[in-house]
């Protein structure tokens, strides 16, 4: 007992000499050097914002998974403060559900599940089986991410201009994508496939500067919600100075502003929380893209109708919140704060109605070339390709798009360089862009077009 009651004075202490580095009484949803900003450790059970019986269970269904293990080790998979995990220890010690082995340096234990500790993780688990990093409150998941968005660095002309810069854009087209991507309302891209919609949602997410710290799991009661996904958040490199990286609090996770895509696939079951069978839920995609870009591709393809797609859009984007359900039937508010993209072939009145139209931040077409952008375009794919162009090939081109009476696509040039690639790659040859070469390009790519209108005729014959 002596042993606890010096370790207990040392805990003390550390916790006193942490406080005394604080900047400030009142604790904000971040600490801030500079432009560099992280989410803050909480200092005590209180700051954690979760109920203490939350965390308890966790750390027994955690202590359920080791034979024995030392207090570190917990620190360090509950993502928590050794202050707090000793303070958590203590109680489930006092409840005989955890016992003490002996000593694990100045301020931490080697230590073991009770016989009494297994029972009670093994009914813990048959409720949540979520074992892993402490979840963080809802309540502070949207304070921080509103207070992430309010500092993170503002879009400009400049930086929407040269992140899409391979893409022929009139100058109003280009403000209305940075306007989008600065105020961080939605954007409806429409017109014919193939001019790069998709693309320019892509590029104008390059434009969006600095990170985002991304919690690893909302609790909500009991129930826990995972938000971070390394399939759709990239970590981002978190170099902050010594002495605010020992102030972060391990639980969120500093990432790449995340951008997440959804085509033909996307069902509205895959818009609500996911629970699986270890008894806890995934968050759904547009949760995972808080802080990024959600783009919903190729509106028309999916298993339901669009309008039925869009109407699941029209609270959150009015509100900047959506509301997820439990199991049991209980609502939680989430935030809706990310930059949602729609991308369609479908003619607008074919795609929107009048309350959607009303919620949409801007609406873009984006038609089919002009003969001068299509020689704009394949220049510029061809330099970048580092070919030359030999003379009179785009208008040769261009007169057999006239005599198939076919519209040109903005995608079309990189895909016709691209199978001259493939077509000399296979010959042994560097890339030339031969008339030869691009004829059988151009074959292999849209087909003889003739041949098969002779074909279908001769088959009605």
């Amino acid at each position: 007992m002596l042993m606890l009651a010096e370790k207990q004075a040392d805990r003390l202490e550390a916790a006193d000499a942490l406080r005394s580095v604080e900047d400030n009484a009142e604790r904000l949803p971040m600490l801030q050097v500079g432009e560099l900003f992280a989410p803050e450790a909480p200092l005590s059970l209180a700051d954690t914002g979760v109920a203490p019986e939350v965390l308890s269970d966790l750390f027994l269904k955690l202590a359920h998974t080791a034979a024995s293990f030392t207090t570190e080790w917990a620190a360090n998979n509950l993502c928590l403060p050794m202050a707090i995990v000793n303070d958590l220890l203590e109680q489930l010690r006092r409840d005989k559900l955890i016992e003490v082995l002996g000593d694990a340096g100045r301020l931490g234990y080697r230590l073991a599940i009770t016989d009494r500790g297994r029972s009670r993780a093994a009914q813990l688990m048959e409720v949540c089986g979520y074992v892993g990093p402490a979840p963080i409150s809802i309540d502070e998941y949207t304070a921080s991410l509103d207070w992430q968005l309010a500092h993170l660095p503002q879009v400009t002309p400049q930086e929407v201009a040269a992140a899409i810069e391979h893409l022929v854009l009139s100058d109003a087209a280009i403000e209305i994508a940075g306007l989008a991507g600065s105020s961080g309302r939605s954007l409806f891209l429409y017109g014919p496939s193939g001019n790069g919609k998709t693309a320019l949602a892509h590029l104008l997410h390059n434009a969006l500067k600095g990170h985002i710290w991304v919690p690893h799991c909302i609790g909500v009661g009991g129930d826990v919600i995972v938000v971070f996904d390394p399939e759709m958040h990239r970590r981002a490199p978190n170099e902050l100075p010594k002495e605010m990286a020992a102030r972060v609090d391990r639980r969120w996770v500093c990432t790449q502003r995340p951008f997440v895509i959804a085509a033909g696939e996307l069902t509205l079951d895959a818009l609500e929380l996911a629970y699986g069978p270890g008894r806890y839920y995934d968050a759904p995609m547009h949760v995972k893209a808080n802080g990024g870009t959600f783009v919903i591709d190729d509106l028309g393809r999916q298993r339901i109708e669009p309008y039925q797609l869009l109407n699941r859009w029209l609270f959150p984007l009015e509100n900047r919140a959506d509301y997820l359900t439990l199991q049991t039937g209980r609502k939680v508010r989430v935030p809706f704060r990310q930059m949602l993209v729609f991308s369609t072939n479908l003619n607008l009145e074919e795609a929107l109605d009048g309350a959607f139209l009303r919620r949409i931040g801007y609406r873009l077409r984006i038609g089919n070339p002009t003969p001068p952008d299509y020689a704009h375009v394949f220049t510029q794919y061809a330099a970048r390709c580092q070919v030359s162009i030999p003379l009179g090939l785009i208008d040769a081109l261009r007169e057999r798009y006239a005599a198939e009476r076919r519209p040109m696509r903005s995608c079309e040039p990189r895909d016709l360089i691209e199978r001259a690639r493939d077509i000399c790659i296979y010959r042994g040859l560097p890339l030339d862009l031969t008339p030869e070469v691009m004829d059988l390009a151009w074959k292999g790519y849209f087909g003889e077009q003739q041949d098969l209108r002779a074909e279908h005729a001769g088959s009605l014959a």
